[in-house]
């Protein structure tokens, strides 16, 4: 996983935990000494927050565990998947155009940055230079030909 991410990730975990633990049950200590509970808008606001941050602590953890997962030795040596650079020519707009496969966290389309989990992205992954990806869009059928591939092992050497 690339070192800003699980740091990413990591300041999202500590502040929010910092949240679940600290601000929330003090909110709720004085909301509840307000009063009656069933008409209390700052209790049941405070309670509804605190069921989202445990929600959304557990997408994070569980994204970190998949993130760590992931093993480069796994990684193919010359199809395109995660960490690769795509050149490709999309038949439709008749123009070269350069892709970065990364992680959903870094997805950047204006970068050329797309996720692995995209559409285009999804497409790409296990193409050989000469294949054609065909990507289903709202507008219909894309077809990109790669005409150049760099995986993740090329750029370490």
């Amino acid at each position: 996983m690339p070192e800003h991410i699980k740091r990413q990730l990591e300041d999202q975990i500590r502040e929010l935990e910092r949240e679940l633990t600290h601000e929330l049950p003090a909110e709720i200590k004085k909301a509840a000494a307000l009063g009656d509970l069933s008409e209390n808008a700052e209790y049941h606001m405070a309670k509804q927050r605190q069921v989202f941050v445990n929600a959304r602590l557990g997408q994070l953890k569980k994204r970190m565990a998949e993130l760590a997962l992931v093993n480069l030795a796994n990684i193919p040596k010359d199809r395109a998947a995660f960490g690769s650079t795509v050149l490709v020519y999309d038949e439709t707009k008749d123009e070269k155009i350069e892709y970065k496969l990364v992680t959903s966290e870094e997805s950047d389309v204006s970068k050329g940055l797309i996720s692995t989990t995209s559409p285009i992205g999804r497409s790409l992954v296990g193409k050989r230079v000469g294949e054609i990806a065909v990507v289903v869009t709202p507008n219909g059928k894309r077809e990109l030909e790669v005409l150049k591939l760099t995986t993740i092992h090329d750029e370490e050497a």
